[in-house]
Parts: structure tokens; C-alpha cells; sequence
């Protein structure tokens, strides 16, 4: 009975009453998706990387399976993070620049880059405050990024209303204010 409950999951049949065939899939990379990332602000939109050969994050709607907007980033994308306070998202990339990308949505237009790895960018994590953006590349680093600022309650603006955007990366001195 045990081999028949697994043959029935594994061909997307139902086991003890739970349905193991997946609700959405969805096909419009053209490389390996590499990454994902849930929209803290908005309940369905998921974004996704892609590969080499494709390097796109492309934004969907995970209620309905409907493609919002795709935008090619220019190299294969490893990680995706949002910010928790702002309407930003950051992407980490391999070949070729091994970058950071600091994007704004839904516009996606990119506020800037990050350079300092010298290989793929594999890992990206936020720390419990939302303001600092730690990656992990092939490299064998960590680096450390103060990226997304904090709450916007809490956050310090510049001119014309602009949050201010500090970056530094520990262990090569990298920095820029």
C-alpha cells in the first residue's frame, strides 16, 4: 500500500487527501530559475531569476500564474531579496560582472551596482532590521551591505527627500556614501 501512495504522489495524484499536483506552473524562463523571492508588501507577487541564458527576473502574479513584467538584467541571476521597508528589490548575479543590483519597483529601474565579489554571487540574506544585505559568492566571502536603510520611520533623508544610500563591503575596503 506504502509503494502505491508514493506512485500516486509522484504522478501528481492525491496522498491521504491532500493534493500533490501543483496548482500553477509556469514555463516562461528560458534557462533554470535559480531564484525566488516573495514580495513582502504584496501578498501574490513572487519574482524569479533566471540562468545564463536567460537573465531575467521576471515578476508574477502567484495567484492567477499571469507574467506582471520581466526585465533582462544582462547576466544570469543567483539571488533575489526584497527589501522589507521600501519598494526595492536586489538581485545578485554570476557571469559576468559577479554584481549587486539595487532596483527600484515596479519601475525596475536600477538605483545601482555592486562590485567587489570575483565570482558568482550564490546567496543573499537580510538581517532582522531590513537594513543590511549580507552575500555569499564562490569567491569564499561574505560581504556586507547597508542597502536598504531601515523603516521609514526610522530612516535619515537627504535632499529633495531621498533616502540616503550607504554601501561598504568588509574586508576590502569598498565604500561609498
Amino acid at each position: 500500500h506504502r509503494a502505491s501512495s508514493s506512485s500516486a504522489a509522484a504522478a501528481g495524484g492525491a496522498r491521504l487527501g491532500v493534493e500533490c499536483a501543483p496548482r500553477v506552473v509556469l514555463r516562461q524562463h528560458q534557462a533554470a530559475v535559480k531564484a525566488l523571492s516573495w514580495c513582502p508588501m504584496h501578498r501574490n507577487l513572487l519574482a524569479s531569476g533566471g540562468g545564463t541564458a536567460d537573465r531575467s527576473i521576471k515578476f508574477w502574479n502567484a495567484h492567477t500564474g499571469a507574467l506582471l513584467h520581466s526585465v533582462d538584467t544582462g547576466s544570469q541571476v543567483c539571488a533575489l531579496l526584497w527589501s522589507r521597508h521600501h519598494k526595492e528589490i536586489v538581485s545578485s548575479h554570476g557571469f559576468s560582472q559577479n554584481q549587486l543590483c539595487l532596483w527600484r519597483y515596479p519601475s525596475m529601474t536600477k538605483l545601482c551596482e555592486l562590485t567587489g565579489h570575483t565570482a558568482r554571487v550564490l546567496h543573499l540574506a537580510q538581517s532582522p532590521d531590513g537594513e543590511t544585505v549580507v552575500s555569499a559568492a564562490a569567491d569564499e566571502t561574505l560581504r556586507f551591505w547597508s542597502i536598504f536603510g531601515g523603516s521609514p520611520t526610522r530612516q535619515k533623508s537627504g535632499r529633495n527627500g531621498m533616502r540616503e544610500l550607504r554601501l561598504s563591503s568588509v574586508g576590502d575596503g569598498l565604500s561609498i556614501r
